[in-house]
């Protein structure tokens, strides 16, 4: 009887379990019908250039900026084509080992339209700014999404790619994990945050001071920095560039002062004219006698991650970078 009993329990306790297994199956098979019944169904996408529908979730994308690369790569999307980098041969060191296969299809300001033809893509997503004149042609190709600008608010554009990858979910996580990075960071520096940093940028034959509207300016604004008070005055309304940068001559060296002082050269593929511009700049007795040189509060940076790449990825590993500079200084 005991063991009438014991087997009893036993076919009990494996009908519990099957009974579970067949709930659980059932549930990732509804799961799974709702995902796909999501992925087949049209939306629409307000944009810089009207409103596209897409027929379904896109699985063969074209990007034609750096920061849209970027964000495609974090929502997990590796773009069938996308623009060359700014610096690289032909991607940024920080993302090549992400973009293996994928076609380069020119450059943000001058698109090769056969190539993408060529791919079939099914979205094409890119940028007023860039690419306003080509964008029916474009349109033509496949259903494409612009963004307005490309300034240093990237975020923006972020949330616009993810729902025009119908994965607007996913993109807010992402976002919220980098705002909760901006946090950690923040904290971890501590009063560190109450200095004035300035941040100038050499390029071949000049030099830029940047400001509160560029990439690096907006994650400096979101950690809680100062910008260095003589800067100010530089960038009135007729600045050309907003209060995204301005172009100096050596005169104004003294002004790029602060407590902190971070600087990075654009120089494609090695350009020597660059490379000798921030090394003649750097040379100079004006700037060996600003207060961050001589206090050894001078960093020289990437200009990959700390501006030209702009977007989600590298505005992670500039708060990597920054942390590390300010914590080991």
């Amino acid at each position: 009887m005991k063991r009438f009993t014991s087997l009893l329990a036993v076919i009990s306790l494996f009908l519990v379990f099957l009974l579970s297994a067949c709930g659980k199956i059932a549930e990732d098979a509804a799961t799974k019908k709702n995902d796909n019944k999501a992925k087949d169904a049209s939306y629409t996408v307000e944009h810089a250039m009207g409103t596209t529908k897409i027929e379904k979730t896109p699985e063969r994308v074209v990007v034609l900026t750096n920061e849209g690369t970027e964000s495609l790569l974090a929502l997990g999307v590796k773009p069938v084509g996308a623009v060359q980098s700014w610096l690289g041969d032909p991607w940024y060191d920080h993302i090549k080992n992400k973009m293996d296969g994928v076609e380069v299809v020119g450059v943000e300001h001058e698109v090769n339209l056969e190539k993408i033809a060529a791919l079939k893509p099914d979205l094409i997503i890119g940028n007023k700014l860039r690419q306003e004149a080509v964008y029916d042609k474009l349109n033509a190709i496949a259903p494409t999404v612009f963004s307005e600008t490309l300034r240093g608010d990237w975020k923006e554009n972020f949330k616009l790619y993810a729902k025009a990858l119908n994965l607007e979910e996913k993109g807010n996580k992402v976002l919220s994990e980098f705002d909760a990075h901006v946090a950690d960071v923040k904290q971890k520096l501590g009063d560190k945050v109450n200095q004035e940093v300035s941040v100038v940028r050499f390029m071949a034959g000049t030099a830029r001071i940047y400001y509160t509207d560029s990439f690096s300016g907006v994650i400096f604004d979101q950690l809680g920095f100062k910008r260095a008070k003589q800067q100010e005055e530089l960038f009135t309304e007729d600045n050309k560039l907003g209060k995204l940068a301005i172009e100096v001559g050596k005169e104004v060296i003294p002004k790029m002062d602060g407590d902190i002082l971070f600087y990075f050269t654009y120089a494609p593929e090695g350009d020597q004219k660059a490379l000798n511009t921030a090394k003649e700049w750097t040379s100079d007795p004006l700037w060996k006698n600003l207060n961050a040189v001589k206090n050894g509060n001078a960093h020289e940076v990437s200009d990959a991650i700390w501006n030209t790449a702009g977007g989600v990825i590298a505005a992670n590993k500039m708060l990597d970078e920054l942390e590390n500079i300010m914590l080991n200084n």
